[in-house]
């Protein structure tokens, strides 16, 4: 029924929601708030955010999917329940078919998490479709087409790599590499260089604000922790040069990667990416200076998406405008999982 179909990039950091017809309805961060002497769910998305380094001890703020993949099923299951739920307001009697995207890499073990967590949520049928596919259809790229488009989509917990040509990957790559791992590396730094220990979301902060993928950037920030040899409370100040050097070790295994991908390329769509360049989307693409390394490291032209936080929901939501096609033509990575 038109209205009830849903579109979920289900990512490590946020997940979005596509309702067909409305466009994306919901984007918010994949977390939870759980009270573990009584396992009931506090809170869900962004109020569980707010909650990250802040609770006390009976309460711990839960990533539920680690890497891209589900690392906890049962709050998998909850947060999606919770946000299908939201998504189609009052008109629960109608169950929803679901479009859910996945890294590339995934295993039939991971598909089956998802596919198994989104039916207990609530779903008549679940579809399965790779995240490079459904970035490069939110992006606009033909992937019906026999030419080469190649498509790189930094998430909060991986890096999928594709080269798409006749609607299908020829060449792809899943990396467990993403934003979140920026963070970790910017929290390792500062602990190793400054005796300082921070948050995951002061993390965060840094990385937006004066994380570069580049050198040179001359920004500066003010960074509030706790002192590892005081104890005590202390700020630091913190240069975009450090980030660079804080993140040279990710940020070279992604560009390892997309040359890798490139390196087995059939020389024909190797051509075609050459003359049509690359496409960067995801969160991660976002750090600044990222398309300029990338182009530098591979010379070859690379672009980003126009708003590449949403460009993989977006594809969904296409995918749900062709779901009868797609399905006929087997161009969904796996087939509908129904309610028994």
């Amino acid at each position: 029924m038109f209205g009830y179909d849903i579109g979920i990039d289900l990512g490590t950091a946020n997940i979005l929601v596509y309702v067909r017809g409305k466009g994306v309805v919901i984007s918010e961060p994949t977390v939870v708030a759980m009270d573990i002497d009584t396992q009931r769910v506090c809170a869900i998305g962004k109020e569980a955010r707010e909650m990250i380094g802040r609770t006390p001890g009976n309460i711990r703020a839960i990533r539920p999917l680690s890497d891209g993949v589900i690392a906890d099923y049962q709050i998998t299951e909850e947060i999606l329940k919770a946000f299908i739920k939201k998504a189609i307001g009052r008109n629960r009697l109608f169950r929803p078919r679901v479009v859910i995207c996945v890294p590339s890499g995934v295993t039939a073990v991971e598909k089956r998490a998802v596919l198994e967590a989104a039916i207990q949520s609530g779903a008549k049928d679940v579809y399965l479709i790779s995240e490079p596919i459904a970035a490069a259809i939110g992006c606009g790229l033909d992937i019906a087409a026999p030419h080469g488009n190649m498509v790189v989509d930094i998430g909060g917990g991986t890096t999928d790599i594709a080269v798409i040509s006749l609607g299908s990957e020829v060449v792809a790559e899943s990396l467990r590499v993403g934003g979140a791992h920026f963070e970790e590396a910017i929290v390792r730094y500062i602990r190793r260089v400054h005796n300082l220990a921070i948050g995951d979301r002061t993390a965060e902060e840094i990385k937006i604000n004066i994380g570069t993928a580049l050198p040179g950037l001359g920004k500066t920030m003010e960074v509030r922790g706790r002192d590892l040899v005081t104890g005590l409370p202390a700020t630091i100040k913190l240069s975009s040069d450090e980030i660079y050097t804080s993140l040279e070790e990710p940020l070279r295994a992604i560009v390892d990667a997309i040359k890798g991908v490139l390196e087995i390329t059939p020389p024909e769509l190797a051509a075609d990416i050459v003359n049509k360049g690359m496409v960067l989307t995801g969160g991660g693409a976002l750090l600044d200076g990222l398309v300029q390394l990338i182009q530098e490291e591979t010379q070859v032209p690379v672009t980003m998406a126009e708003d590449p936080l949403t460009c993989v929901a977006r594809g969904t939501g296409e995918v749900l405008e062709r779901l009868d096609e797609l399905t006929k033509r087997a161009a969904l990575t796996t087939l509908s999982a129904r309610r028994r």
